[in-house]
């Protein structure tokens, strides 16, 4: 695998990986532009081209192409490798081969994920699976290129093919594609049947989960998700995300379906920007993957009672998270596949309608309570919550303006509801700590630590030249050392050097760094005397206490050379 690690990166620059997620722009040494993993208005992300490294000053994640696509994908590093591999056009070859014994148990599940996907697609061709996904307008090339499939009206079809293909009981078992038959011990039977399947991928478009849609009307359960396992986690995969990520960073915006047949027809229909939720409610982690790509959300769920519930609780929750909101009105009784199957433009005419969610919900509970009392209770149990939830002051004060306006009241009395809301929250306490990232800081350095740093970091951006012969003359000379330490220096000075220095400084430039750095070691020298002095005193020796006011003598004559 190292040979692939090597043939990616000398194929693919920091630049080339880098790109498709972020705009840079050169700014002296390297590359700087707006930090993909936070929220920030002025740019703090820095690229080195030289080294293949990125920084971010803003939140401090740094690393290299691998660890920048591990971040912005949610992968591991073999997704991440996956991923630049299909990018480079390079073939991963694994050093330990294909030893089933040898592999991980994580390996052994992706592989038997996607040997039963394909198991599942060979089955499709002429079955009730293939009627039914033809019946709701999906084409050849969709059915082909989704990899969707057919789960056999059998009992244990899949465990006896999986089982002659080498995979075990536990392995099938903790991939969630069979299960213990309830009351019998040790008897195990496949968990999907007579159902059309959908492969769910991760980011790095690998199999981890499927969902299942009954193909018989007496089946209780419509759907049927796989259960949680080493590799699937719900509430951290988008159903789709894998096709939709580039569109959504080209389009600007995410659009959020719920559902899988809704998804495959939005896709149909040219927005291959759509993501689907997967038998769970959207969550904080849904929300982040999403924010990498776009912070815009376009909300495009049922039309029914649930469907606007869902819609309230989605938007809340996106606008927190920082993203804006908008959401699109369906026909009453409507999803998104019926409205693409049914009129293709009608449903594209809808998506340009697209209104701010709190327009949206005004407009809507407008239309369902003719009660002007009833709409005043309504409106402001669904819409101060979402204009409260949004982190601008000044996108809060348009929205209570846009509220007052359309309920017939006065900015003051808006701002009195929104405010108690506010207080009632704040009441409760709040749900973020004061470190949301959970982070330990690090203990705090001395000022000497701090420029010795930044000189190192100087000496090693710009060997061979003046500047760093100047460093390393001067630095020996106030420390009294022989040769500069060797030490492996955090990115983060790196680029810090290449941002205060510029492409070719002069010999003198670090000369101000370098008189702030003597002037330290001076003082923390000093420090030290004086707690020397200080304990000869305590413990009456008389010679130490001589020794140690010579020496405190010494150094506050060197301080008085700074004039201060």
């Amino acid at each position: 695998m190292s040979d692939t690690v090597q043939q990616i990166k000398d194929k693919l620059s920091i630049q080339d990986i880098l790109s498709p997620y972020m705009k840079l722009s050169r700014a002296g040494k390297s590359l700087v532009g707006l930090c993909p993993f936070h929220k920030e208005k002025t740019p703090s992300f820095h690229v080195s081209v030289e080294r293949n490294t990125w920084h971010c000053f803003g939140c401090g994640l740094g690393g290299d192409g691998f660890s920048f696509i591990e971040k912005i994908e949610n992968v591991d590093f073999k997704g991440a490798l996956k991923i630049l591999a299909d990018k480079a056009g390079v073939t991963i070859e694994y050093t330990q081969g294909g030893n089933h014994e040898d592999a991980s148990n994580k390996e052994r599940l992706r592989e038997v994920m996607n040997q039963a996907s394909e198991w599942y697609a060979g089955k499709l061709i002429g079955s009730p699976a293939e009627a039914y996904a033809k019946k709701r307008t999906l084409t050849g090339d969709t059915i082909r290129s989704w990899r969707l499939g057919y789960a056999p009206d059998a009992w244990r079809a899949l465990l006896e093919a999986l089982t002659v293909l080498g995979f075990t009981i536990p392995e099938m078992v903790g991939a969630g594609l069979i299960k213990e038959a309830d009351g019998n011990p040790g008897t195990y039977y496949d968990r999907f049947r007579n159902r059309l399947m959908f492969p769910i991928r991760d980011a790095a478009g690998r199999v981890v989960a499927f969902t299942g849609r009954t193909l018989s009307a007496e089946e209780p359960a419509k759907y049927l998700n796989s259960p949680e396992t080493e590799l699937y986690h719900k509430s951290e995969i988008l159903f789709g995300m894998d096709r939709a990520k580039d569109a959504i960073r080209t389009r600007g915006f995410t659009m959020l379906v719920e559902g899988q047949l809704d998804l495959l027809l939005a896709h149909q229909a040219g927005f291959e920007n759509a993501v689907a939720l997967s038998g769970t409610a959207l969550s904080e982690k849904h929300l982040v993957l999403m924010k990498r790509c776009s912070e815009n959300l376009m909300l495009v769920l049922d039309a029914d009672a649930a469907g606007l519930g869902a819609t309230a609780r989605s938007a809340a929750l996106a606008l927190r998270q920082g993203l804006r909101a908008k959401a699109v009105k369906l026909p009453s009784g409507k999803d998104p596949a019926d409205l693409i199957s049914e009129d293709q433009k009608e449903f594209s005419k809808r998506i340009l309608e697209a209104k701010p969610i709190v327009d949206f919900f005004l407009a809507v509970l407008s239309e369902q309570e003719h009660d002007p009392h009833r709409l005043l209770r309504v409106a402001e149990g669904i819409v101060l919550p979402l204009i409260n939830a949004m982190p601008s002051p000044m996108e809060r004060e348009h929205f209570v303006q846009v509220a007052a306006r359309a309920l017939g009241l006065s900015v003051e009395a808006v701002r009195a509801s929104l405010a108690r809301l506010s207080r009632a929250g704040a009441s409760q306490g709040s749900t973020f700590s004061p470190d949301s990232q959970g982070r330990t800081l690090p203990a705090k350095r001395s000022a000497r630590e701090l420029r010795e740093e930044m000189l190192l970091a100087v000496f090693y951006t710009y060997p061979d030249t003046p500047i760093a012969e100047r460093i390393k003359k001067e630095y020996c000379r106030i420390t009294e050392v022989q040769q500069l330490p060797s030490v492996t220096l955090p990115e983060s000075a790196l680029f810090q050097a290449e941002q205060l220095f510029g492409e070719n400084p002069e010999a003198d430039a670090a000369d101000e760094l370098l008189n702030a750095f003597e002037e330290a070691v001076i003082r923390e020298a000093h420090q030290e005397a004086v707690t020397k002095l200080r304990r000869a005193e305590a413990g009456g020796d008389i010679s130490a206490m001589t020794d140690a006011q010579a020496m405190c003598a010494k150094i506050s004559a060197r301080l008085a050379a700074f004039g201060r």
